[in-house]
C-alpha cells in the first residue's frame, strides 16, 4: 500500500500563511486564492461602513493589491482575517473622513458663491469675497477633465458612478480626478500665504 507524502495535501488546501510565502515568493496565483477566501468579509465589512456598494467593491480591491504590494501580514501577530478586518475598517474610515472633509470644504465654497445667503455685517461680505475668491483662483489650477468632475459631484450631486456614466468613462478614472483634484486644491489653498 503506497500513502501520499504529507506535502501534498497541504498542497491541496494550504494555510493562509502559506498562501502568504507564496505570494512573498511571486506565485501571483495565491492572491486569487486567498482572495476567493477572504474578499467576502472585506466586502461585507467595507459595505455596512461605507453604505455604497461600489466603494466597498473598490476597497475590497485596494486591501488585496495593498496585501499583494506590502506584504505587510504578519502571522505572529494574529490570524489573516483578522489582519484583512481591520485593515478593511481603517481603511474605510478613512475614506469616510476624506469624503467628509472635502465635502465640507466644497460646500462652505458653495455657500459662499451662493447670493441667497444673508450676511450679518460688511465684515462678513468682505471676507466671504475674499474666501470665495481665494476659492475660484484655486479652483483655475486644476485641469478642465478635474473641474469638471467636481462641479458634477458637488454642484450636480451626482454620484462617482453616475458621473462615470455621463462621461463615459471608467470609475477608477473618476475617482483618481477627484482625488488629484481635491489634494490639489487642498495644497493650494494652504500654500497660499493670505
Amino acid at each position: 500500500m503506497h500513502s501520499e507524502p504529507p506535502s501534498s495535501h497541504a498542497d491541496l488546501n494550504p494555510t493562509d500563511v502559506e498562501l502568504c510565502l507564496a505570494l512573498r515568493a511571486g506565485q501571483t496565483e495565491a492572491l486569487g486564492a486567498l482572495y476567493d477566501r477572504h474578499a467576502g468579509l472585506v466586502y461585507g465589512l467595507a459595505l455596512r461602513l461605507l453604505g455604497n456598494a461600489q466603494e466597498a467593491e473598490d476597497l475590497t480591491q485596494d486591501i488585496f493589491l495593498n496585501l499583494a504590494k506590502t506584504q505587510s501580514f504578519d502571522p505572529r501577530r494574529g490570524s489573516l482575517r483578522t489582519y484583512l478586518a481591520i485593515l478593511t475598517r481603517s481603511r474605510a474610515v478613512d475614506r469616510m473622513r476624506s469624503h467628509r472633509s472635502a465635502h465640507t470644504h466644497l460646500q462652505r465654497w458653495q455657500r459662499s458663491n451662493d447670493p441667497l445667503v444673508t450676511k450679518d455685517s460688511p465684515f462678513d461680505v468682505v471676507a466671504e469675497q475674499e474666501q470665495s475668491q481665494e476659492i475660484r483662483s484655486a479652483l483655475t489650477q486644476l485641469s478642465q477633465e478635474q473641474q469638471q468632475v467636481l462641479r458634477l459631484a458637488y454642484y450636480d450631486g451626482l454620484t462617482q458612478s453616475q458621473i462615470a456614466a455621463q462621461l463615459n468613462l471608467p470609475l477608477g478614472t473618476v475617482k483618481a480626478r477627484s482625488r488629484r483634484a481635491l489634494l490639489k486644491l487642498r495644497q493650494t489653498l494652504q500654500d497660499d500665504p493670505e
